[in-house]
């Protein structure tokens, strides 16, 4: 049997590289079935460069998994899982974000409060005593840094740290330099388009029968997107009337200085005021220390609708 495993909608770096080293675990302890790595979407430019730089296959992109096998890793809200989902036979979830999943028949289900999906399915090999290829490694080392931010996330456990530190020793890599060589690729998104600086890391969320989609942009210099803010905030504005979204949030994070600036469009500034804690100027706000979609914003929503 062919089994599926696949991204989020919009795959990020470490949902990629999950789907590339979950499919490769799999097919060592089980002789049975023929896992297969795929991403629900096209990649974006740092996972393009990380799979480049240590000569990885893509995974293959899956535009519907209707009556298909699939393990679903780093997500499980119906609203980030690809079209077709249920016409399709979910097996498996592996996952490090709130659950918000629902199924008719009980299936394997495995979530931690770590950093990184990647740094589950790490703890996994050593779990199977399997050893992990060397390029896939480096490449779960890479997803991890990204999604902890360095280690400077405030998702980032003491569990998250050990296993960057085992995976840096491993593969004699000096954690925090490629740390910051994939944020210069991942950052440097300047001359995007718009939609595709809002696409770039975009997941749809559900508050309070709400439809919300929530961007993020993680950047060493939040004076290079300044001069584009008008244009992301009108792009914004055409997405959430085109795609009948309640709001549409893009925040762009300094990892040096730890902080985000939002842009925001919404039909209740007020409660997305509240949720923030924070007044909004012409649609925009700084928050200090605020650097996580899943642990500081996410939250903040859910409470406020």
């Amino acid at each position: 049997m062919q089994i599926f495993v696949i991204s989020h909608k919009s795959p990020d770096l470490d949902s990629s590289i999950a789907a590339i080293s979950y499919a490769y675990l799999k097919n060592q302890i089980d002789n049975d079935n023929e896992y297969i790595p795929a991403c629900a979407g096209k990649l974006n430019k740092e996972t393009e460069y990380v799979l480049k730089k240590f000569n990885l296959d893509k995974p293959r992109i899956l535009s519907n998994i209707a009556n298909k096998n699939v393990i679903l890793v780093d997500h499980n809200e119906s609203s980030q899982i690809q079209d077709g989902w249920k016409q399709t036979n979910i097996i498996e979830v592996i996952d490090h974000h709130k659950i918000n999943f629902e199924l008719d028949s009980p299936i394997q289900f495995e979530t931690r409060d770590w950093g990184s999906t990647c740094s589950i399915i790490q703890s996994k090999f050593k779990e199977h005593n399997i050893e992990i290829p060397k390029n896939t490694s480096r490449a779960m080392l890479a997803a991890i840094l990204v999604d902890t931010v360095i280690t400077k996330s405030p998702t980032c456990t003491k569990i998250d740290k050990e296993i960057i530190n085992e995976l840096a020793k491993v593969n004699k890599i000096n954690w925090k330099k490629f740390g910051l060589e994939i944020f210069k690729v991942r950052s440097s998104v300047s001359k995007y388009s718009a939609v595709d600086i809002i696409k770039n890391d975009f997941k749809d969320f559900n508050f309070g029968g709400n439809k919300f989609g929530i961007g993020q942009i993680e950047t060493v210099d939040l004076s290079e997107l300044k001069p584009r803010e008008e244009e992301l905030i009108n792009e914004m504005k055409k997405i959430k009337k085109e795609q009948n979204y309640h709001s549409i949030i893009l925040f762009l994070t300094d990892i040096i200085n730890e902080g985000s600036r939002f842009l925001v469009v919404s039909d209740n500034n007020g409660k997305i005021e509240n949720a923030l804690e924070k007044k909004l100027e012409n649609n925009k706000v700084y928050l200090k220390g605020v650097m996580s979609r899943k642990k500081q914003v996410v939250p903040m929503l859910m409470k406020a609708f």
